[in-house]
């Protein structure tokens, strides 16, 4: 790749404790065995040592820009395809540099610890899924491009444990990573089948502690996204069941996954949004492309440290746009529709109050980036 790739493992001392739930009542109790010493979770979260390290390059990158210069942008990403199937190819084709800018990308493992990274300083832009938006409608980044809606989202039972089917989940340990797409999914499961969070034991956790805490057992089900459902699957054989994904709420919720900054950022740095989102709309014309998919599973590979094979059963985890189809959805109102859905969503999922839930559309996503990358 390009630009150089800093691994920067976020999340290792999460809380693996139980939690009482974001918005909802979920009850107190013991955390599994197989769960780590607690610390600072949610937006608060950050590695500070590793956040550091990018620090430097930041504040290299978010000087005004000399005519000519290079521009270096630090990038946060989540080690699987969907985040990376557009900005992992628009590095190694070399879109970014034809934009005049180095990409370093810095991997997370969830929304949430990105957006405390940019508030930092040590992170410029952010890939986030659909369940860090609450943070855009609260005004603490600006969406500058929609990139896809999800399906990366599940929630696994083990039918060791006597979970089969949603209803099953009443009563049992079921692991969720809040303020994030899984916590969004499993309250979304939790209601179609008339169940709160109060219905279970819930627990809050890092993603890979989640896989690890099925492996063994010590939870019932849980809430994984895109690539941690196929490592359970893998683990776990017939045992682990697929209770439901985005797809299995398609009518009635629209999980957008964007490309944001922090406002400040977006004010002093629009020429740079701008290139960014060019070299990104090159990138989705590629990469939507299934005769591309196994040329872009490489570099997603490539950038996440893993096997290709691992990749390409990812590809089916978003609908990829090329850039005319987005610019198109942007002017008839089709993104903007999308995001009042969500934002609707959350409100009905607790995630937002009412007054948070009349956020304008407008007012956290700039749709003039949008625009103005595509002429």
């Amino acid at each position: 790749m390009k630009g150089k790739v800093l691994s920067l493992m976020m999340v290792s001392a999460m809380a693996l404790g139980l939690l009482a739930g974001c918005g909802g009542g979920s009850k107190e109790t013991s955390a599994p065995e197989t769960q780590a010493p607690a610390a600072e979770s949610g937006a608060d979260s950050q590695d500070a040592g590793a956040a550091d390290t990018a620090a430097a390059s930041t504040e290299a990158a978010t000087e005004p820009e000399a005519s000519g210069e290079v521009k270096t942008v630090n990038v946060a990403f989540m080690p699987n395809y969907a985040s990376l199937w557009a900005v992992a190819t628009a590095d190694e084709k070399g879109y970014f540099a034809e934009e005049g800018i180095e990409v370093n990308l810095v991997q997370f493992q969830d929304g949430p610890t990105e957006i405390a990274a940019m508030e930092s300083g040590s992170i410029d832009v952010a890939y986030i899924g659909p369940g860090a938006h609450t943070l855009a409608i609260q005004g603490n980044v600006d969406v500058f491009c929609f990139q896809q809606l999800g399906n990366a989202d599940s929630v696994v039972g083990l039918a060791s444990h006597g979970v089969e089917s949603l209803e099953d989940l009443a009563g049992k340990k079921v692991g969720y990573s809040s303020g994030t797409s899984s916590e969004t999914i499993l309250r979304r499961a939790l209601t179609s089948v008339g169940l709160t969070m109060e219905d279970i034991e819930a627990y809050d956790m890092d993603i890979s502690n989640m896989i690890s805490a099925m492996v063994s057992g010590s939870l019932d089900a849980c809430a994984p996204w895109s690539p941690s459902t196929n490592t359970i699957l893998a683990e776990m054989g017939d045992d682990a069941k697929v209770m439901c994904t985005n797809v299995s709420f398609s009518d009635e919720a629209a999980d957008c996954a964007s490309w944001v900054c922090i406002p400040s950022y977006a004010e002093e740095n629009k020429d740079t949004l701008v290139s960014f989102t060019k070299a990104l709309y090159k990138a989705m014309d590629y990469g939507s492309q299934e005769a591309n998919y196994d040329e872009v599973a490489g570099y997603v590979a490539k950038a996440c440290g893993t096997a290709k094979e691992s990749a390409l059963e990812q590809t089916s985890d978003g609908a990829w746009l090329d850039s005319a189809t987005l610019l198109g959805y942007v002017e008839d109102g089709t993104i903007e529709g999308y995001y009042a859905t969500q934002e609707a969503n959350f409100v009905a999922d607790g995630k937002l109050t009412e007054e948070e839930g009349q956020t304008p559309v407008s007012d956290f996503v700039l749709f003039d980036i949008m625009k103005e990358a595509g002429n």
